[in-house]
């Protein structure tokens, strides 16, 4: 058992650097959801079956969804400036 937990860390690790690396809003988001999978992955082989679920429900979906509206709200706020902009201007 101690291989597969050494791996998931590893997996762990990278897959938090990915979330790092990637520059992109959107693609963040999806990264940051793959995270949260590997989390809960992480939390069932280290035997927290609760906080795998609790996982499941917060960090694939609901943290990704939170972010995704933020993005599209301050998009659409960028997009009424630049409309009122060329309306003074």
């Amino acid at each position: 058992m101690q291989v597969i937990e050494i791996a998931i860390l590893i997996f762990i690790a990278l897959t938090g650097t990915a979330v790092v690396m990637v520059r992109d809003p959107a693609k963040q988001v999806i990264a940051i959801s793959y995270f949260g999978i590997v989390l809960s992955v992480m939390f069932l082989i280290f035997q927290a079956p609760d906080v795998s679920l609790s996982q499941i429900v917060i960090g694939t979906v609901g943290l990704p969804m939170m972010i995704l509206l933020c993005l599209a709200k301050l998009k659409r706020d960028e997009q009424l400036r630049q409309k009122e902009a060329e309306k003074k201007g």
